[in-house]
């Protein structure tokens, strides 16, 4: 069950890599705005259809890996995102990955090896009580509402892709711990309890507000600015909702080192990566 989990996060990561770089494409051919507008014109371009085949191929991937494992793995094993876009987007610069870009993979490889196999996420729940939900809806919701708020009264394309990006993944963290509740009810009860239980209905409706988030966070600034706030804050927040809701466990004492050795090299690792390829958000226009 393990394996399968790992083995769908993978392949749900890369996907997810490949609706991300044409999601980018599309954004990057329209004008500056947010918002419905911006979902309205990216309709429109086929690069936006690639994008959203390829989430839609990761949100299945997602979903059985959600069901084989723990979320507090599987939610860290989408940080494989960003190397796999690079390794879509590199044969569109035309040129290859410098040895710099190579070893900052390699970083962000061995720190969440590193993570994980110290933390060591274990848990066999899918369903939580409704005295859990009702707090991490009310936190979760709130911190994505705070970050728009921010976002939209701040003039900085800096801070605008950060907070936003920021506030994609906290959704994207709900929208994990909904589809696993959701698709758990689906393997124990079939079609119909999946139709009728409110999880189903509520990460379609995060799911569609994160996707716009991100949109809107890729196209307010830079991707060095975004990329960092979207892969650290997607992992993390999945991580606390795993403990919190569905009561997956992580080593903590001494173990608590090396998982913050880990978790500093996939941060360092994404930094140079937007570092490293400074023209990857102009791949794609």
């Amino acid at each position: 069950m393990m394996m399968l989990a790992v083995l769908f996060a993978v392949l749900g990561a890369a996907s997810n890599a490949v609706g991300t770089a044409f999601q980018r494409k599309a954004a990057s051919t329209v004008p500056r705005g947010g918002g419905i507008r911006l979902l309205l014109a990216l309709v429109r371009r086929p690069a936006w259809a690639i994008g959203i085949a390829g989430v839609v191929g990761a949100a299945v991937c997602q979903a059985l890996a959600l069901v084989n494992g723990p979320m507090a793995l599987v939610q860290p094993l989408f940080i494989l995102e960003l190397p796999f876009a690079l390794l879509v987007a590199v044969p569109l610069m035309h040129h290859g990955l410098s040895a710099d870009g190579w070893r900052a993979v390699a970083v962000v490889l061995a720190g969440l090896a590193l993570l994980l196999a110290s933390a060591d996420p274990s848990g066999t729940r899918v369903q939580a009580p409704m005295d859990r939900w009702v707090p991490v809806l009310a936190l979760t919701l709130g911190a994505m509402a705070a970050a728009v708020v921010l976002a939209c009264s701040s003039s900085s394309p800096l801070l605008r892709a950060a907070t936003l990006a920021a506030a994609a993944a906290v959704g994207n963290a709900l929208t994990a711990a909904l589809m696993k509740s959701a698709t758990g009810r689906l393997a124990d009860a079939g079609l119909p309890a999946f139709l009728t239980t409110w999880q189903t209905y509520g990460f379609a409706l995060t799911g569609v507000a994160s996707l716009l988030l991100l949109e809107n966070a890729l196209q307010a600034g830079p991707l060095a600015a975004s990329q960092p706030a979207l892969t650290i804050g997607d992992a993390s927040v999945s991580l606390v909702l795993g403990v919190a809701l569905f009561e997956e466990s992580v080593r903590t004492g001494w173990w608590l080192v090396p998982e913050a050795i880990g978790a500093l090299l996939i941060l360092g690792g994404v930094l140079r990566l937007t570092r490293v390829v400074p023209h990857l958000v102009d791949v794609v226009r």
